[in-house]
C-alpha cells in the first residue's frame, strides 16, 4: 500500500508554514483581506463577504499601473461552500448568491489552516479547476507567482497582528 497522495490533474496549490496559530492566520485572512488578497501593485476593493455556506464573496482587483487608459479591473464573484472558522474556507465562482449558476465556472478555491502545534499553522491554498484548459490558463496567468505573492503578503499581515498591530 502506497502512502503517496495523488494530486488531481486540474489542481494548482501552494503551501506555507506560518509562525502563528491558526486562529490568527484565519483572522488575518478574514478581517484583513484588502491588505493581502491582490498581488501588489494591484489593490482589492468593492468587497462584499458573507462568511457562511451560501454567502457571497465579491471583490474587485484593480491594476493602478495602467491609469492613463483607466484602471483595469478584475472582478471576482461567487459564494462560499463551506466556512469552518480557523480551519477551512471553500468558495467557488460556479454559483452566484441564491445558488444561481454562473455563466462560466472556473474553479473551486479551498483554503486550509492546519494546526502544526507550537503556535504554527500550515496554510494551504488550492485551486481546483473545471477543465484542463482552465487549469492551464490559470497557471499561465501566473498562479504560482501571484498566489505565492499574496500568501507572503498574508504572512506580513499575520506578523503585524502577532506583534500587536492592527
Amino acid at each position: 500500500m502506497s502512502n503517496k497522495t495523488q494530486t488531481p490533474s486540474r489542481e494548482l496549490s501552494l503551501t506555507r508554514d506560518i509562525d502563528a496559530p491558526p486562529a490568527l492566520v484565519y483572522r488575518a485572512w478574514t478581517e484583513h483581506l484588502t491588505e493581502w488578497f491582490a498581488p501588489r501593485p494591484l489593490t482589492t476593493t468593492a468587497i462584499e463577504i458573507d462568511f457562511r455556506a451560501g454567502g457571497r464573496f465579491q471583490a474587485v482587483m484593480k491594476d493602478p499601473a495602467t491609469a492613463e487608459g483607466g484602471s483595469p479591473e478584475y472582478p471576482l464573484d461567487g459564494v462560499f461552500l463551506e466556512v469552518v472558522p480557523n480551519q477551512r474556507i471553500v468558495s467557488t465562482d460556479a454559483f452566484r448568491p441564491g445558488w444561481q449558476p454562473s455563466e462560466k465556472a472556473f474553479m473551486v478555491a479551498i483554503t486550509t489552516f492546519d494546526d502544526l502545534g507550537n503556535g504554527r499553522t500550515r496554510y494551504t491554498a488550492r485551486a481546483l479547476h473545471w477543465s484542463d484548459e482552465d487549469m492551464q490558463a490559470h497557471e499561465q496567468m501566473g498562479f504560482h507567482e501571484g498566489w505565492g505573492q499574496v500568501a507572503d503578503q498574508l504572512i506580513e499581515v499575520v506578523a503585524r497582528l502577532k506583534a500587536g498591530g492592527r
